[in-house]
């Protein structure tokens, strides 16, 4: 849960410094990067990331880390790096 929560500091500083797309991506990355985790850490060990069951929580947080992926590439930038 730390390293989730680490990564998602990162992105809010990106968003702070109004790099607000590679922030949304850095999101999205956290979020695929939980499933991940929760996939293969030990259930003793998922700490926070446990909600539901383990299929159930992989699925979730894919959909959504894709998701938020997805729209920040598809929004124009408006001429912003």
């Amino acid at each position: 849960m730390l390293l989730v929560a680490a990564v998602l500091v990162v992105a809010a500083v990106l968003v702070w410094q109004d790099h607000w797309r590679r922030g949304a991506y850095v999101i999205g990355a956290a979020i695929v990067g939980a499933s991940v985790l929760r996939l293969c850490l030990p259930a003793e060990r998922v700490g926070l990331l446990a909600v539901r069951s383990r299929g159930f929580d992989v699925g979730a947080y894919c959909v959504l880390g894709v998701a938020i992926i997805s729209v920040a590439g598809t929004i124009n930038s408006l001429g912003v790096v």
